[in-house]
């Protein structure tokens, strides 16, 4: 595939058009295809737009934590972004988008297995995520960030240490007084698709002891849990 057709087709991937497509190729330019090309030939390469993507995609998820889930610690926080742009999670992602497939690499890079390579893998969608910021500004990074990153980001947040324990630790307080499981109910669902908030109680004996509202069904859930247990605790301390 020729660099034309793969600026195209990976516009069509990321599902955002470039003003200024050079961007985009410079993104994909990895400096050992650079050091291959003649000195007045020479592209640049991608690892000023990497460290532009690495910053700003730091701040995408950071603000995106902080919003989705107020009770999280600064280290929860810390720790599901540091997951999310860890050379493996980034290179889970940039294989969603097929980028090794686009990718201007030096003949030796590429024998070596470089498309392969999680590293590579990382970095390249840094780069992509950085020139589609100098590109289009915020606003465009924003929109293709959180198709890519905020199912992840919801997830992580529901399956953090904290509130992951809140609904298997709420059930086990209610079996050792002898009491029956609880029962979690969908009150309502609003927001776009892309944008869905889900509002959950939970009920114990038939009493609401807990609500939760969250970007997944499952965080709401954890999130009512976790209210009920601190609710049931207090109960038990009286």
């Amino acid at each position: 595939m020729d660099i034309t057709s793969a600026i195209a087709a990976l516009q069509e991937r990321l599902d955002y058009r470039f003003n200024d497509p050079m961007l985009l190729k410079t993104a994909l330019t990895h400096k050992s295809f650079r050091n291959e090309q003649p000195a007045d030939m020479a592209p640049d390469d991608n690892e000023r737009l990497e460290f532009l993507g690495d910053a700003v995609l730091d701040l995408f998820i950071g603000e995106r934590l902080y919003e989705i889930e107020p009770s999280l610690t600064e280290g929860e926080m810390t720790r599901v972004r540091a997951e999310l742009v860890s050379e493996v999670g980034l290179a889970r992602v940039s294989r969603t988008l097929q980028l090794g497939e686009y990718l201007l690499l030096g003949r030796g890079e590429r024998k070596s297995g470089g498309p392969g390579k999680d590293s590579l893998q990382a970095n390249t969608l840094e780069a992509v995520i950085g020139a589609i910021f100098r590109d289009g500004g915020w606003q465009a990074l924003t929109t293709v960030a959180a198709r890519l990153f905020l199912p992840l980001i919801i997830d992580s947040v529901a399956q953090s240490a904290d509130s992951a324990d809140s609904k298997s630790r709420l059930q086990e307080l209610l079996q050792a007084q002898g009491k029956k499981p609880p029962e979690y109910r969908l009150i309502e669902t609003e927001g776009p698709d892309h944008d869905r908030r889900y509002r959950v109680e939970v009920l114990i004996d038939g009493q609401r002891a807990g609500f939760g509202s969250g970007r997944s069904k499952k965080l709401a859930q954890q999130v009512a849990a976790r209210e009920a247990l601190l609710n049931v605790q207090k109960l038990c301390d009286e």
